[in-house]
């Protein structure tokens, strides 16, 4: 058993395949709680993580990246932290990054991110998806099992981000090769500042961005290397390779372990699937609940700027804030019965698995559009889609191994055993 009263998230192994009594404990403290290890206050209501992320003015998302650990060189004073946070936003972990950073500076970045998510581009994207679904499914079909993170979930991952950023097909496989050995993002016990998992990508889109500003292309390249803030103003080369570095990794991570939590459900409830199967209009609806009932998203973090109160608890002006978003999600307050899966819950939308306000995520319709287009042709084209027992057990006791991430939840293996034919 595991002490909750003691335990600490970002270290504790015994929290990843399950943390959701950890959450539950957490919350029997109070939506804010004082949590005792580094200092900071952990926030499992959903009314109170859906009113930090939409006031920017008082929580700062200087410590989006490094959470507790997040600390600066002289003494924090007074009940207003603000001059502090823009004296040192830069040397904070990832600072160079803007999702770190705050309005307006920002606004202007996020605005660059946006053009390049375009509804035209974006449904460009979706018909890849479609086509990259039925090929990774061509090379498993007919063997009857499949490693579902390794044979589907993590390739296409990767390889509808790269088709969405254009990046060419030759560089696929050892950008992929550079990813994977990269390691986990926010892996246990590993502090966030010695895990700069965006940096060692900057490499390849500062190529691609100088080269199509020096010989633009009919390209996706092209139009990103080209394009401009809202106010027309042309970029510095390192803002886009920023942007484009951004959704390449956001990309990655967060929609592989997003399919593979969702396969797993779907392997282990055959109701489920023979619901999607004779109704394929539900499995949008699915889509939303499985980011309710399991994201692939397991925390956020931000700074207090201001000395304020939340939840009848006193926030001091530089407290970190940890938001368990999961445990947000299974708040009984906003969402009825949290801990049962339900179809057709109506308010399922409502989750924060992709945050809310100005730092959204952007990302949010990549990972709906992979999940619906993921199950549509998994269902279509295989039947009796169930758990492997030779490599995960018998259903009574199945052994999974997790992501040893305090930031990402998932299975790092996902083994199926099914029929052909949908």
């Amino acid at each position: 058993m595991v002490d909750f009263s003691t335990a600490d998230f970002f270290t504790a192994d015994a929290l990843l395949e399950d943390p959701y009594p950890y959450y539950e404990f957490v919350r029997d403290q109070g939506p804010v709680w004082a949590e005792p290890h580094h200092g900071s206050y952990i926030v499992t209501g959903y009314d109170e993580i859906s009113a930090i992320y939409r006031d920017p003015d008082t929580f700062s998302s200087c410590s989006a990246f490094g959470g507790p650990f997040t600390t600066f060189p002289e003494p924090v004073v007074g009940d207003d932290v603000s001059a502090l946070v823009e004296k040192h936003r830069r040397s904070l972990p990832n600072g160079q990054s803007f999702i770190t950073w705050d309005p307006p500076e920002h606004t202007a970045h996020r605005g660059l991110m946006m053009r390049l998510l375009t509804p035209k581009r974006l449904q460009e994207n979706e018909q890849f998806m479609t086509s990259l679904a039925d090929r990774q499914i061509d090379a498993f079909a007919g063997e009857g099992h499949c490693e579902f993170l390794t044979d589907y979930a993590q390739p296409v991952a990767l390889l509808v981000i790269a088709d969405l950023l254009g990046i060419p097909e030759d560089d696929h496989r050892a950008l992929r090769a550079a990813f994977v050995a990269h390691g986990t993002a926010g892996a246990v016990g590993q502090r966030s500042e010695e895990t700069d998992f965006l940096g060692f990508l900057e490499q390849w889109f500062t190529g691609y961005v100088r080269d199509r500003r020096r010989a633009p292309r009919d390209d996706v390249l092209t139009q990103m290397a080209l394009a401009t803030f809202p106010d027309g103003a042309t970029p510095e080369v390192a803002d886009v390779v920023r942007v484009a570095t951004l959704l390449f990794a956001g990309g990655q991570g967060t929609a592989a372990r997003f399919l593979g939590n969702a396969m797993k459900l779907l392997a282990e409830r055959g109701d489920l699937q023979e619901a999607l199967r004779r109704q394929p209009d539900r499995i949008p609806p699915f889509v939303e609940e499985m980011l309710r009932f399991n994201s692939p998203v397991k925390v956020n973090f931000r700074m207090a700027r201001l000395a304020t109160d939340l939840a009848g608890v006193r926030i001091p002006a530089g407290s970190r804030l940890i938001l368990l978003l999961g445990a947000a999600d299974r708040d009984v307050r906003h969402f009825a019965c949290p801990a049962e899966f339900e179809l057709d819950r109506p308010n399922a939308r409502e989750h924060v698995a992709f945050g809310r306000g100005v730092h959204s995520c952007p990302g949010g319709p990549l990972v709906r559009a992979e999940g619906r287009i993921t199950l549509e042709r998994m269902l279509s084209r295989l039947s009796d889609i169930r758990i492997s027992d030779a490599h995960h057990g018998p259903a009574a006791s199945r052994r999974f191994e997790y992501t040893p991430s305090f930031i990402l939840r998932g299975v790092d293996q996902l083994h199926l055993d099914f029929a052909a034919g949908g």
